[in-house]
C-alpha cells in the first residue's frame, strides 16, 4: 500500500474523532442538555464532549446534577462510539446495510483497532460490536438490582446501563452526583467486581479477546501481543494493589481494604472511577498512580495511555542494552519498527505530560504534583483527578482538551496523519554518537 493511502487512513481516524467531538460539543451547549435549560459555555461543552468521546472522564460540570436526561444520553452515546471507535461503528453500519467496505476503509479499521490482519477486518468488527454489547448488557443486569433498590426502577435501570457502558469503555463518567464517583460503594462486592471486570475486559484489546477465544487454553499458541498484554496487565494490577493495601489503606479492614486496593489499581487501566478520596493519598501513592495512568491499557482497546506493549518493548530495549543483544520477548525478536514506534510514543507522552503539567501549574498557581496528576489523567484518558478540574480557567481546559484528544487518537496516528513525507529514507552513512 502506498504512503498516501497509508497516511489517509490515519487522517480519517483523526478527523472522525474531531467531528464527533465537535458535534457532541454543539449538542451539549444547547439548553435542552442542561437541567436548568440554559446555554452551556462552549468551552465547558466541548471539554465534556472531548472527555466523553476520548473516554477520559474528566469533568467540569457534575454529570448527574448539571446535565439533563438528554445531556446524559448525548454523553453516553459519545462514550459508546468513542470507546468502540468511530471508524469501527462506521464500518459496522456500512457492512450492515449491504455496502462493500473498500480497501481504504479496511486499512483504516485495521489501524484503528491494531489488528495484525486485513482480510477478516469486517468479521472482526462484528465480533467486537457483539462482544461489547453482550458484556455491557451483562454488567448492567448484574448491577441493576442494587441500583433499582436504591433509586427506583427507571433511575436504577438508567444507572446500571450508564455505568456498565462507562466502565467497559474505560470512560469513568458516573451519574451519582456531587463528584463522588463510587465512594459510596467502596465496600460493595458486586458493584466493585462487576465494574473492575468490565474495565479489565475493555482494556485488554479486541484482538486479544479474539486470540484467546480462538485458541482457548492453548497459551503457547497465543500471539506475542496477547502474551505481553495478559502478563503485563496482571502485574500492573497486582503490583499497585499490593502497594495500596499495605501502603495507603491501613486504616481500612477486612474485605473493604482488599476491594479498595484492587479497585484503585484496576481503575488505573484508564477507567477513571474511584472508591476513595484520592486527595488523601501520600505523595508516593499519587506518583504510583501517575506512572500507571501513563502506561494505561492495551492497543486496540477502549483504554488509553502509551499502552502496555509500548512499556514492555521499552523495558526489553533496556534489558537488551545491558546484555548487548537485540530486544526480544518470549523468544521472539522485536522488529526495528516496533522499537522505533515505542521510543517515539514513550518520548511524546513523557514530554507532553511534563510540559503541560508545568504550564497548568504556572497558569493556575497550583502545586505541581496535582497538575502532573491531571495531565497524566488527561493524556492517559483516565479521568481521575485530585479535584482541580473544576477550578481551572479556559487556557488550562484547552490544554487538557488537546491532551485528551492526543491520548485517544494516539501519538503515532496523529504524527502519521500530519506527515506528508515518506517514512522511509535512502540509506545514509552510519556514525556512532556517544550517549549516556
Amino acid at each position: 500500500m502506498n504512503h498516501r493511502r497509508y497516511s489517509s487512513s490515519f487522517r480519517l481516524i483523526v478527523l472522525s474523532f474531531f467531528l464527533m467531538i465537535l458535534a457532541g460539543g454543539i449538542l451539549l451547549s444547547l439548553p435542552i442538555s442542561s437541567r436548568q435549560h440554559v446555554w452551556t459555555p462552549f468551552i465547558d461543552s466541548i471539554f465534556t464532549a472531548t472527555s466523553a468521546t476520548c473516554v477520559t472522564g474528566l469533568i467540569v460540570r457534575d454529570t448527574a446534577t448539571y446535565w439533563s436526561w438528554f445531556g446524559q444520553l448525548v454523553i453516553l452515546c459519545l462514550i459508546q462510539v468513542g470507546g468502540m471507535g468511530v471508524i469501527t461503528m462506521a464500518v459496522l453500519i456500512v457492512s450492515r446495510i449491504g455496502k462493500n467496505v473498500g480497501l481504504v476503509q479496511r486499512k483504516t479499521m485495521q489501524d484503528a483497532i491494531s489488528s495484525p490482519r486485513l482480510d477478516n477486518i469486517v468479521q472482526l468488527t462484528r465480533f467486537i460490536f457483539h462482544g461489547a454489547i453482550i458484556l455491557e448488557v451483562l454488567g448492567a443486569v448484574l448491577m441493576a438490582p442494587i441500583y433499582i433498590s436504591e433509586r427506583g426502577i427507571l433511575q436504577g435501570i438508567w444507572m446500571s446501563i450508564f455505568h456498565s457502558i462507562s466502565a467497559f469503555c474505560n470512560a469513568g463518567f458516573d451519574v451519582y452526583g456531587h463528584y463522588e464517583s463510587l465512594t459510596a460503594y467502596a465496600g460493595n462486592p458486586i458493584i466493585n467486581i462487576v465494574i473492575m471486570a468490565l474495565i479489565v475486559l475493555g482494556g485488554l484489546g479486541f484482538v486479544v479477546w479474539k486470540d484467546v477465544l480462538d485458541k482457548k487454553q492453548h497459551i503457547s499458541k497465543y500471539n506475542l501481543q496477547t502474551k505481553i498484554v495478559l502478563l503485563t496487565t496482571f502485574f500492573l494490577i497486582v503490583g499497585p494493589a499490593v502497594y495500596f493495601y499495605f501502603g495507603e489503606y491501613s486504616d481500612l479492614s477486612g474485605g473493604t481494604r482488599v476491594l479498595v486496593s484492587f479497585f484503585q489499581s484496576v481503575t488505573l487501566r484508564t477507567a477513571g472511577f474511584n472508591t476513595t478520596d484520592l486527595s488523601t493519598l501520600t505523595g508516593t501513592g499519587k506518583m504510583t498512580m501517575i506512572s500507571m495512568m501513563l502506561i494505561g491499557g492495551s492497543p486496540g482497546s477502549t483504554a488509553g495511555g502509551m499502552k502496555t506493549t509500548t512499556f514492555v518493548v521499552i523495558l526489553a530495549c533496556v534489558y537488551a542494552a545491558f546484555h548487548q543483544d537485540h530486544p526480544h520477548i518470549f523468544r521472539r525478536r522485536i522488529s526495528n519498527e516496533s522499537i522505533q514506534n515505542a521510543i517515539c510514543i514513550f518520548t511524546l507522552y513523557i514530554v507532553l505530560f511534563l510540559i503541560c503539567g508545568m504550564l497548568i501549574s504556572r497558569i493556575e498557581n497550583i502545586d505541581i504534583v496535582s497538575c502532573l496528576f491531571e495531565t497524566a489523567s488527561a493524556i492517559g484518558t483516565v479521568g481521575l483527578t485530585l479535584g482541580i478540574t473544576t477550578k481551572i480557567g479556559a487556557a488550562s481546559k484547552i490544554i487538557l482538551i488537546l491532551l485528551m484528544y492526543f491520548g485517544r487518537v494516539g501519538g503515532l496516528t496523529l504524527a502519521y496523519a500530519l506527515t506528508f513525507r515518506s517514512r522511509y529514507t535512502k540509506a545514509l552513512p552510519v556514525e556512532n554518537v556517544n550517549v549516556g
